[in-house]
């Protein structure tokens, strides 16, 4: 059963919630993998990219939160009902195209994670490969049995627990490894690409739109339902909690670049990458900084996974609703902003999708983890200006949202900068990446 409980019944940790599960669910693959690799490739001269692409990423949850406090629909309920029949053909082959493509990605990164913590088959790079396999299926079965048998609350607290471990030790490996933090402060403040390296500038935007998750932004909206926050009273907890999750991301992605700029070239496969890492810790370190790296890069993959598995087949069973009803039982004046409809995860589509996600990616184990990792960042930076389009234009009609509510000049900026500067890299990737 969703949690009732109100803000005042347990003060500002009650309202901080949903959107440290965004942060976390959006970290993992992309932050772990991407960041180290950006950072041995560009070093840390593109920290800003990190807190450009958390700051969009909070512009864009706070629009979405306003839409569902102000109206009783998530946003995808309220882009297809006024989109109509071609924008609802077009997000269900961009949803299909990128669970292949995040699933392959983040049981890839869980399975090279597992293999340097402990080898099953060996040293070798055939081995690693066969330990990336197995890991990999093993950490996907487990995630469906706890979506499945625990439900939200165990999901919360499983969560909880790989936040801690990501975020705690990551951390202090980056302080203990004492960085130049001269060049740390200037990476982050002074805006920089590097176009003298032929895949700085694909490189930069991967990183900025892999920061904070991408599709799974709009999860933040049924999150919140399962909490019971409804209504717009609790706009400006909406705003706090993502701040707070949206702060810890841009942390963590930084930490990420930081430590992968330590090491001049990573070459080889996912394994090789983590291993190297850890092996950093433990020359700087000794072995405890090496295995608290391992822990906390274990820990963010596995909580970007576990929260994918959990809140994707919402999208998936929210679609199927809005497509398989009437017209007029969806009528968007039907909504009730204090009462919203909740997602069923008992129903088909919910269970079928997470089925589907849990074993079609696995296909991805037998690729290349760096290529799987770069392919799943550009496609999750393509539905960023998707998502800021349908924000401007539900947030921007008063007679949708109330001129009390509506999109102000500074979001309109932001959404439109959002729009243009990943649309000119999605046409870069497209025509000279993929």
């Amino acid at each position: 059963m969703p949690n009732r409980e109100g803000a005042s019944s347990g003060g500002i940790l009650s309202i901080i919630g949903p959107g440290i599960l965004v942060a976390a669910t959006g970290v993992g693959a992309g932050d772990l993998a991407t960041g180290a690799i950006v950072g041995s490739r560009l070093g840390t001269m593109v920290l800003w990219a990190v807190l450009i692409g958390a700051f969009l990423k909070y512009v864009l949850s706070e629009g979405l939160a306003r839409w569902q406090l102000v109206t009783g629909e998530t946003v995808l309920e309220g882009a297809l009902l006024r989109f109509g029949r071609a924008a609802q053909l077009v997000f269900l082959l961009y949803l299909l195209v990128w669970s292949f493509a995040v699933g392959s990605a983040l049981l890839s990164a869980c399975g090279v994670t597992a293999h340097a913590i402990y080898p099953v088959f060996g040293d070798s790079v055939e081995a690693a490969r066969h330990d990336k396999i197995l890991y990999g299926i093993i950490h996907s079965v487990v995630a469906v049995l706890l979506v499945e048998l625990g439900g939200f609350k165990l999901f919360e607290r499983v969560m909880a627990c790989c936040i801690a471990a990501m975020f705690v030790t990551v951390m202090a490996c980056v302080v203990m490894m004492q960085p130049d933090w001269g060049d740390v402060l200037a990476g982050a403040l002074i805006p920089r690409i590097p176009f003298d390296n032929p895949d700085g500038f694909a490189r930069t935007v991967a990183l900025m739109g892999g920061v904070g998750g991408t599709l799974t932004i709009i999860c933040y909206g049924y999150w919140i339902r399962e909490k019971s926050w409804n209504g717009i009273e609790r706009l400006q907890g909406c705003r706090l909690d993502l701040a707070v999750g949206y702060a810890m991301t841009a942390l963590f992605g930084m930490a990420m670049v930081v430590l992968g700029s330590e090491i001049a070239e990573l070459d080889g496969g996912g394994a090789n990458l983590l291993v190297k890492l850890a092996d950093l810790q433990a020359e700087r370190l000794g072995e405890a900084g090496r295995w608290a790296f391992l822990i906390g890069g274990w820990g963010a993959v596995v909580s970007s996974l576990f929260g994918v598995w959990q809140c994707v087949p919402y999208v998936f069973a929210d679609f199927c609703r809005l497509v398989t009803r009437s017209p007029a039982s969806l009528a968007p004046e039907s909504a009730d902003p204090q009462t919203p409809t909740a997602i069923d995860t008992r129903s088909i589509p919910y269970r079928a999708f997470l089925y589907g996600i849990a074993v079609v990616p696995a296909i991805g184990l037998w690729s290349s983890f760096e290529y799987v990792q770069i392919a799943y960042a550009i496609l999750g930076a393509m539905f960023i200006p998707l998502l800021a389009v349908v924000l401007l234009l539900l947030n921007g009609r008063e007679r949708w949202i109330g001129s009390l509510h509506k999109n102000g000049w500074g979001s309109v900026i932001v959404l439109a900068v959002t729009v243009g500067f990943f649309a000119v890299f999605a046409w870069f990737s497209l025509s000279n990446k993929l």
